[in-house]
């Protein structure tokens, strides 16, 4: 079987292991279509590269709007790339409102008309502005299958009509990448001057608003009077707001804002922290997906302490490795610092659950086993049509 993939997310190499574990298992033809370069998150002017062991074909096209996940287009007629590829199954890792994700529906329908699906994430139930209502509707109605990534996002594609497969498939996580990485987190430690006894805690991602980090840092108020650190890893627009709350509280000497770090970094700073907040503070229009550094906390052996926004509540449930709290409750975010700082034993106790379970529910081979069998069912559903 020939499966084409279009992701945006694969212009970050890592994003492709996944689609590794997929040819292992199967032995399929798996080709990429990722925009040329792309304006994350985390980085501008991300530019396309391969991951060391998928050896398929990556097709790198220029994209508008880089960086805008619905609004992004190719700049090249997908018609011309359906024709040369010739799939037997298309899979859209974008949501079904994008106009990338209409840009190659259309395409298939005009060529081949190959079962097709999409991935979903949204979990509150929008009604977007028309054209993307249309578009929407219309990709739902022709799709053969799709991947949510929570319950929650499933009912959002029921509720506005999706009637196909779907298989909920929890972001994945690769062992081979994410595990503890203690010499470097070692190195590091002596690098920033953290003494073996300082209580750590740490967060990884953007650095905005809803993540709740000025709760994280007045919350952090508790540990004052006793040895330790809180280490910022991420880039984004409310840093120098962070900075002037951590010169407010007087912590300069205890925050670490540590930057933009490239991915196969994370595991050695995720190792390096005692414990993950992930604070996310729910918002009208967004709450928290998945909270998928959660998995790659809990997979370096670090206890997390999360809010209930989202999914976060879910899955550290899920994953038994560590505390929940309620959202911007400040008090209680600061008891549960206090209580993994006083308690070594609970917190690795805590952190071991959480790698368990990870191996266990979220392994990257095991989710990509689950994907086959559905792009399979599809297959095999969409071919007994008349």
């Amino acid at each position: 079987m020939k499966l084409l993939v279009i992701s945006h997310a694969c212009v970050t190499p890592v994003n492709q292991s996944f689609f590794v574990d997929v040819v292992q298992q199967t032995g399929w033809n798996v080709e990429l279509v990722i925009p040329s370069s792309w304006n994350s998150e985390y980085k501008s002017n991300l530019q396309a590269s391969r991951w060391k062991d998928f050896q398929g074909q990556i097709h790198t096209i220029p994209v508008w709007k880089a960086g805008n996940i619905p609004l992004h287009v190719y700049k090249q007629t997908m018609i011309g790339l359906l024709r040369k590829v010739r799939p037997d199954v298309i899979y859209v890792h974008h949501e079904p409102y994008g106009l990338a994700t209409a840009q190659i529906y259309l395409a298939n329908r005009l060529v081949d008309n190959r079962p097709i699906g999409f991935y979903g994430a949204q979990n509150i139930l929008k009604h977007y502005p028309i054209p993307f209502r249309w578009l929407e509707h219309w990709v739902l109605q022709n799709s053969a299958f799709c991947f949510p990534v929570t319950e929650g996002a499933l009912e959002v594609v029921k509720q506005k009509g999706y009637k196909g497969i779907a298989e909920v498939l929890p972001l994945a996580l690769d062992k081979g990448i994410y595990h503890p990485e203690p010499v470097w987190a070692q190195a590091k430690r002596v690098e920033l001057g953290i003494a073996e006894d300082e209580f750590v805690i740490g967060y990884l991602g953007r650095l905005v608003e809803e993540k709740g980090l000025q709760a994280m840092l007045h919350a952090a108020q508790v540990l004052q009077g006793r040895r330790w650190r809180c280490v910022l890893v991420g880039s984004g627009p409310y840093e120098p707001e962070l900075s002037a709350t951590v010169a407010k509280l007087g912590m300069t000497d205890h925050v670490f804002f540590a930057g933009f770090v490239p991915h196969e970094e994370a595991p050695g700073w995720l190792s390096l922290f005692d414990v993950l907040v992930l604070a996310s503070e729910t918002r009208s229009n967004w709450k928290e997906q998945f909270g998928r550094v959660i998995l790659e906390a809990n997979a370096c052996e670090t206890a997390v302490i999360g809010t209930e926004s989202g999914e976060i509540g879910n899955v550290l449930r899920d994953t038994g490795g560590g505390l929940i709290v309620p959202e911007a409750n400040i008090a209680e975010l600061g008891k549960a610092m206090l209580e993994l700082a006083e308690d070594p034993n609970r917190t690795r106790k805590l952190a071991l659950q959480g790698a368990a379970a990870v191996r266990e529910k979220y392994d990257q081979g095991y989710l990509a086993s689950r994907f086959v069998t559905t792009i399979r069912n599809a297959s095999k559903q969409e071919g007994s049509k008349p």
